[in-house]
């Protein structure tokens, strides 16, 4: 048995899970909140104890991972930190050097510095982050985990932009994708689900969250995929416009004496469900709200709408479709918002049983028996895929 540590950094939050592998069994799982700012929480949750919080003023990046450490073997979860066998890190990008996770060296790491470029708010802390549990547990591997890896052999009628190949060649403009951990585990997971090999199935990935996206599998490989060069496009999402005409973003910013990077923070955090409703960017307020508020209504329509197009150009470029999986937050949970988009695309022999529908955040096979589409809701882990590429990249 070993213990294998994924980590989840934000700029104001550290995520983390312990697990005990390869049993894939969660020991102790937590949270650092509100991270340099007045009234930090570390909170612990362990199977077989009550939640641990502890409320302390401007925790930074380095204290947060030194409490970590030091509550797994102050409590009794590990005996000694030597336990922990590898350290897994979630890295928004590795752009189109990195196609699979990669065990952390001085290269790895230079590389994700020059990587910022695509992720400025995310890699810069992933990195920091990486660097204090190297400190901290020198002798420890350390491995990260690419959330654009699995796009970066997609193919390039797909990835590229029609623009000037030079801005590719030079720059690297091109379609980089997101939550590629999630859709990894829940193709993975789906094709278990239905006993049969991923290389022998044609998928769509739902990972309908606060940030949204879909992934096509053809036999095992990505064909397609709704983010682009940044999470901001692809379909609509809580707050984020998802795809937009470039030239209105220039329209709007020159009507609005803005700067352009005012325009892309209003399209990353001011559009979206919330922009169209003026009222929530949580899907379950709008629908609270959709018998009497018509905004609250069109945003969860056209919500609906534009996954819809979405499945159906990936439904046309597989030629065909074996299972469609929902999962992230509104995926798992959002029964009423599933029916909606199914109820648009039966023409494709996609169909929703109404009482295997009544699920929530539980693998569950959605779809009538005899469907010739297969709909399913599985629950994403990036945590545990994470670990298991520890796992696979470190243990001999």
């Amino acid at each position: 048995m070993t213990k294998i540590l994924a980590v989840n950094a934000g700029s104001s939050t550290l995520k983390w899970k312990l697990f005990s592998m390869p049993d894939e069994t969660v020991i102790a799982s937590g949270l650092v909140d509100r991270l340099n700012l007045p009234g930090s929480v570390f909170t612990v949750k362990r199977p077989d104890a009550d939640k641990y919080v502890v409320t302390q003023d401007n925790i930074d990046y380095r204290l947060a991972a030194a409490m970590v450490l030091s509550h797994l073997k102050e409590a009794g979860i590990v005996k000694h930190l030597h336990e922990i066998a590898g350290i897994g890190h979630r890295v928004v990008a590795g752009g189109e050097v990195f196609s699979d996770s990669a065990v952390v060296d001085d290269t790895v790491l230079k590389q994700i510095h020059e990587l910022s470029q695509y992720a400025p708010l995310h890699n810069p802390i992933e990195a920091t982050y990486i660097e204090i549990f190297q400190q901290l547990l020198p002798n420890v591997p350390q491995v990260a985990v690419f959330d654009t890896a699995l796009y970066t052999d997609m193919p390039k009628i797909n990835a590229l932009y029609p623009i000037p190949y030079e801005y590719y060649k030079k720059y690297g403009a091109r379609k980089y994708g997101a939550h590629g951990t999630s859709h990894r585990y829940v193709s993975k997971r789906a094709a278990e689900l239905l006993g049969k090999p991923l290389s022998d199935l044609k998928l769509i990935t739902l990972h309908l969250g606060s940030g949204s996206s879909i992934t096509a599998f053809d036999h095992g490989k990505v064909v397609d995929t709704s983010m682009g060069f940044t999470p901001l496009a692809g379909v609509m999402m809580a707050t984020r416009s998802g795809d937009i005409d470039p030239s209105l973003v220039t329209f709007l910013a020159e009507k609005m004496h803005v700067k352009m990077s005012d325009m892309i923070d209003i399209l990353n955090q001011k559009s979206g469900l919330l922009g169209i409703s003026q009222l929530s960017p949580d899907q379950r307020d709008l629908e609270a709200a959709q018998d009497t508020n018509p905004q609250a209504k069109l945003a969860l329509d056209m919500y609906a709408n534009r996954i819809v197009r979405y499945i159906g150009s990936y439904i046309a470029e597989l030629n065909g479709l074996d299972a469609l999986i929902f999962t992230a937050g509104s995926g798992e949970n959002g029964i009423d918002m599933r029916a909606k988009i199914a109820d648009q695309l039966s023409y494709f022999g996609i169909q929703i049983d109404h009482d295997r529908n009544q699920v929530r955040g539980k693998e569950q096979v959605i779809s009538p028996d005899g469907a010739p589409v297969t709909v399913m809701v599985v629950p994403t882990n990036e945590e545990l895929m994470i670990v298991r590429d520890v796992e696979r990249l470190t243990q001999n």
